[in-house]
Protein backbone atom coordinates (compact mmCIF):
# COMPACT_ATOMS: atom_id res chain seq x y z
CA UNK A 1 0.00 0.00 0.00
CA UNK A 2 1.10 3.29 -1.19
CA UNK A 3 -1.40 4.88 1.25
CA UNK A 4 -3.66 4.04 3.54
CA UNK A 5 -7.28 4.14 2.62
CA UNK A 6 -10.79 4.78 5.43
CA UNK A 7 -14.10 5.43 5.23
CA UNK A 8 -15.67 7.78 6.84
CA UNK A 9 -16.89 5.43 9.45
CA UNK A 10 -13.24 4.28 10.26
CA UNK A 11 -13.09 7.85 12.07
CA UNK A 12 -12.82 8.44 15.84
CA UNK A 13 -12.40 4.54 16.62
CA UNK A 14 -9.72 1.91 16.66
CA UNK A 15 -8.47 0.01 13.68
CA UNK A 16 -8.74 -3.00 14.78
CA UNK A 17 -5.29 -5.30 14.53
CA UNK A 18 -6.82 -7.74 12.69
CA UNK A 19 -7.79 -5.28 9.92
CA UNK A 20 -4.88 -5.64 7.06
CA UNK A 21 -4.68 -2.36 7.08
CA UNK A 22 -3.26 -2.25 10.96
CA UNK A 23 -1.09 -5.27 9.68
CA UNK A 24 0.46 -3.46 6.67
CA UNK A 25 1.01 0.27 9.38
CA UNK A 26 2.79 -2.38 11.72
CA UNK A 27 4.71 -4.75 9.88
CA UNK A 28 5.50 -3.62 6.83
CA UNK A 29 5.49 0.54 7.44
CA UNK A 30 7.22 -0.34 10.71
CA UNK A 31 5.52 2.50 12.71
CA UNK A 32 4.97 2.59 16.15
CA UNK A 33 3.45 4.77 18.48
CA UNK A 34 4.03 8.45 17.53
CA UNK A 35 5.02 7.59 13.90
CA UNK A 36 2.75 9.40 10.74
CA UNK A 37 2.17 7.04 7.36
CA UNK A 38 -0.12 8.36 4.39
CA UNK A 39 -3.47 8.05 4.95
CA UNK A 40 -6.12 8.92 2.92
CA UNK A 41 -9.92 9.42 2.90
CA UNK A 42 -11.87 6.93 0.06
CA UNK A 43 -13.51 9.52 -2.48
CA UNK A 44 -11.90 12.30 0.36
CA UNK A 45 -8.45 13.86 0.93
CA UNK A 46 -4.95 12.71 1.82
CA UNK A 47 -3.54 13.31 4.74
CA UNK A 48 -1.44 12.24 7.31
CA UNK A 49 -2.25 9.30 10.44
CA UNK A 50 -0.64 9.48 13.26
CA UNK A 51 -0.58 6.73 16.02
CA UNK A 52 -1.81 7.62 19.36
CA UNK A 53 -1.80 4.54 21.05
CA UNK A 54 -1.25 0.86 20.23
CA UNK A 55 -3.74 -1.16 21.98
CA UNK A 56 -4.71 -5.02 22.25
CA UNK A 57 -7.29 -4.83 20.50
CA UNK A 58 -6.33 -2.18 17.77
CA UNK A 59 -4.59 0.99 16.97
CA UNK A 60 -6.07 4.30 17.98
CA UNK A 61 -4.86 7.20 15.65
CA UNK A 62 -5.43 10.96 14.76
CA UNK A 63 -6.06 12.07 11.51
CA UNK A 64 -4.89 15.64 9.60
CA UNK A 65 -6.30 16.43 6.46
CA UNK A 66 -5.19 18.42 3.32
CA UNK A 67 -6.82 19.06 0.08
CA UNK A 68 -9.23 16.72 -1.54
CA UNK A 69 -7.76 15.13 -4.34
CA UNK A 70 -8.21 15.60 -8.06
CA UNK A 71 -11.17 14.50 -9.75
CA UNK A 72 -10.63 10.94 -12.22
CA UNK A 73 -9.30 11.22 -15.96
CA UNK A 74 -12.46 11.82 -17.76
CA UNK A 75 -11.82 8.38 -19.83
CA UNK A 76 -14.95 5.79 -20.03
CA UNK A 77 -14.39 1.94 -19.97
CA UNK A 78 -16.52 -0.39 -21.17
CA UNK A 79 -14.93 -4.30 -21.63
CA UNK A 80 -16.68 -7.21 -22.64
CA UNK A 81 -17.27 -9.56 -19.71
CA UNK A 82 -14.11 -11.72 -19.53
CA UNK A 83 -12.93 -14.82 -17.11
CA UNK A 84 -12.73 -13.42 -13.44
CA UNK A 85 -8.96 -13.31 -13.40
CA UNK A 86 -8.85 -10.78 -16.28
CA UNK A 87 -11.37 -8.47 -15.04
CA UNK A 88 -9.38 -8.72 -11.30
CA UNK A 89 -6.75 -7.13 -13.48
CA UNK A 90 -8.27 -4.96 -15.59
CA UNK A 91 -10.05 -3.52 -12.19
CA UNK A 92 -6.80 -2.76 -10.20
CA UNK A 93 -4.93 -1.76 -13.76
CA UNK A 94 -7.79 0.50 -15.53
CA UNK A 95 -8.26 2.21 -11.33
CA UNK A 96 -4.38 2.45 -11.15
CA UNK A 97 -4.27 4.58 -14.34
CA UNK A 98 -6.47 6.48 -13.50
CA UNK A 99 -10.14 5.65 -15.58
CA UNK A 100 -13.46 7.33 -14.34
CA UNK A 101 -15.47 4.74 -14.98
CA UNK A 102 -15.41 0.94 -15.91
CA UNK A 103 -18.42 -0.75 -17.30
CA UNK A 104 -18.04 -4.67 -17.95
CA UNK A 105 -20.78 -5.65 -20.42
CA UNK A 106 -22.41 -8.59 -21.58
CA UNK A 107 -20.86 -9.69 -25.08
CA UNK A 108 -22.73 -12.18 -27.84
CA UNK A 109 -19.22 -14.45 -27.77
CA UNK A 110 -18.64 -13.65 -24.19
CA UNK A 111 -20.16 -16.21 -20.92
CA UNK A 112 -23.40 -15.33 -19.53
CA UNK A 113 -22.10 -16.85 -16.10
CA UNK A 114 -19.05 -14.64 -15.75
CA UNK A 115 -21.45 -11.65 -14.46
CA UNK A 116 -22.67 -14.17 -11.51
CA UNK A 117 -19.20 -14.61 -10.58
CA UNK A 118 -18.33 -14.62 -6.81
CA UNK A 119 -15.75 -11.60 -7.74
CA UNK A 120 -19.01 -9.38 -8.39
CA UNK A 121 -21.63 -11.69 -5.84
CA UNK A 122 -19.16 -11.41 -2.55
CA UNK A 123 -17.59 -7.75 -3.27
CA UNK A 124 -14.42 -8.65 -3.99
CA UNK A 125 -14.11 -6.08 -6.93
CA UNK A 126 -13.96 -3.64 -4.79
CA UNK A 127 -10.79 -4.92 -3.31
CA UNK A 128 -9.17 -4.75 -6.77
CA UNK A 129 -10.13 -1.35 -7.47
CA UNK A 130 -9.11 -0.04 -4.04
CA UNK A 131 -5.76 -2.03 -4.51
CA UNK A 132 -5.44 0.11 -7.27
CA UNK A 133 -6.07 3.31 -5.87
CA UNK A 134 -3.62 2.51 -3.07
CA UNK A 135 -1.07 1.96 -5.80
CA UNK A 136 -1.69 5.45 -7.09
CA UNK A 137 -1.50 7.18 -4.29
CA UNK A 138 -4.60 8.92 -4.75
CA UNK A 139 -8.10 8.61 -3.08
CA UNK A 140 -10.44 8.36 -5.95
CA UNK A 141 -12.59 5.39 -7.02
CA UNK A 142 -14.08 4.81 -10.41
CA UNK A 143 -17.49 3.75 -11.39
CA UNK A 144 -17.57 0.04 -11.51
CA UNK A 145 -20.60 -1.69 -13.56
CA UNK A 146 -20.79 -5.14 -14.60
CA UNK A 147 -23.65 -7.31 -16.77
CA UNK A 148 -25.36 -4.33 -18.17
CA UNK A 149 -26.73 -4.89 -22.24
CA UNK A 150 -23.81 -3.35 -24.32
CA UNK A 151 -27.18 -1.50 -25.61
CA UNK A 152 -28.08 -0.27 -22.72
CA UNK A 153 -24.35 1.04 -21.99
CA UNK A 154 -23.77 2.67 -25.62
CA UNK A 155 -26.89 4.71 -24.74
CA UNK A 156 -25.66 5.36 -21.65
CA UNK A 157 -22.67 7.03 -22.52
CA UNK A 158 -24.82 8.87 -25.67
CA UNK A 159 -25.45 11.12 -23.32
CA UNK A 160 -21.72 11.91 -22.43
CA UNK A 161 -19.56 14.66 -24.40
CA UNK A 162 -16.60 12.40 -25.39
CA UNK A 163 -14.93 11.05 -28.55
CA UNK A 164 -15.74 7.22 -28.80
CA UNK A 165 -13.55 4.54 -29.86
CA UNK A 166 -13.97 0.74 -30.45
CA UNK A 167 -10.99 -1.28 -30.67
CA UNK A 168 -11.41 -3.90 -33.33
CA UNK A 169 -8.61 -5.99 -34.31
CA UNK A 170 -9.99 -6.56 -37.85
CA UNK A 171 -11.96 -3.39 -38.53
CA UNK A 172 -10.11 -0.87 -36.55
CA UNK A 173 -8.33 0.23 -39.50
CA UNK A 174 -7.29 3.62 -38.40
CA UNK A 175 -4.89 3.64 -35.44
CA UNK A 176 -6.01 4.36 -32.27
CA UNK A 177 -3.40 7.29 -31.66
CA UNK A 178 -3.39 8.22 -34.88
CA UNK A 179 -7.11 9.35 -34.25
CA UNK A 180 -6.87 10.90 -31.13
CA UNK A 181 -3.64 12.62 -31.88
CA UNK A 182 -5.28 14.46 -34.69
CA UNK A 183 -8.12 15.17 -32.99
CA UNK A 184 -8.87 17.61 -29.63
CA UNK A 185 -10.85 16.20 -27.19
CA UNK A 186 -11.46 16.34 -23.32
CA UNK A 187 -13.14 13.00 -22.80
CA UNK A 188 -13.08 9.20 -24.50
CA UNK A 189 -14.57 6.70 -24.23
CA UNK A 190 -13.03 3.67 -24.80
CA UNK A 191 -14.53 -0.01 -25.94
CA UNK A 192 -12.56 -3.37 -25.79
CA UNK A 193 -13.89 -6.83 -26.89
CA UNK A 194 -13.68 -9.79 -24.31
CA UNK A 195 -10.99 -12.56 -25.01
CA UNK A 196 -13.44 -13.83 -28.36
CA UNK A 197 -13.78 -10.08 -29.45
CA UNK A 198 -17.04 -8.41 -31.50
CA UNK A 199 -19.20 -10.16 -33.51
CA UNK A 200 -20.23 -8.14 -36.64
CA UNK A 201 -23.58 -7.35 -34.91
CA UNK A 202 -21.57 -5.71 -32.18
CA UNK A 203 -19.48 -3.43 -34.54
CA UNK A 204 -22.55 -2.50 -36.72
CA UNK A 205 -23.83 -1.17 -33.20
CA UNK A 206 -21.15 0.47 -32.38
CA UNK A 207 -21.05 2.25 -36.11
CA UNK A 208 -24.77 3.41 -35.42
CA UNK A 209 -23.71 4.74 -32.16
CA UNK A 210 -21.40 7.34 -34.05
CA UNK A 211 -18.43 5.28 -32.27
CA UNK A 212 -15.30 4.74 -34.26
CA UNK A 213 -13.34 1.33 -34.84
CA UNK A 214 -9.75 2.03 -34.23
CA UNK A 215 -7.01 -0.57 -33.86
CA UNK A 216 -3.36 -0.57 -31.99
CA UNK A 217 -1.78 -2.76 -34.57
CA UNK A 218 -1.68 -6.33 -36.10
CA UNK A 219 -0.40 -7.94 -32.45
CA UNK A 220 -3.14 -9.52 -30.75
CA UNK A 221 -3.23 -8.11 -27.11
CA UNK A 222 -5.15 -10.04 -24.04
CA UNK A 223 -8.21 -7.97 -23.20
CA UNK A 224 -6.37 -6.52 -19.75
CA UNK A 225 -3.27 -6.07 -22.52
CA UNK A 226 -5.21 -4.46 -24.47
CA UNK A 227 -6.86 -2.14 -21.84
CA UNK A 228 -3.65 -0.94 -20.45
CA UNK A 229 -2.10 0.19 -23.55
CA UNK A 230 -5.04 2.02 -24.96
CA UNK A 231 -6.03 3.78 -21.64
CA UNK A 232 -2.37 4.61 -22.02
CA UNK A 233 -2.69 6.29 -25.01
CA UNK A 234 -5.26 8.16 -24.21
CA UNK A 235 -3.55 9.45 -21.33
CA UNK A 236 -0.83 10.73 -23.19
CA UNK A 237 -2.73 12.13 -25.91
CA UNK A 238 -4.96 13.72 -23.24
CA UNK A 239 -2.03 15.72 -21.94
Amino acid sequence: MNIVLFEESDLGRELPLRDERAAHVLKVLRRGVGDEFDAGLIDGARGKATIKKILDTGLVMDFEWGDAKPELLPIDLVVGLSRPQTMRKILNEATTLGVRSIRFVATERGEPSYAESKLWSTGEWRRHVLAGVTQAFTTRVPLVSWGMAMKDVLDELGNVDSRKLCLDNYEGVKRLGKVLGGTRFSAVALAIGSERGWTGWERDLFREMDWTLVGMGERVMRTETAVVAAVSVARELMG
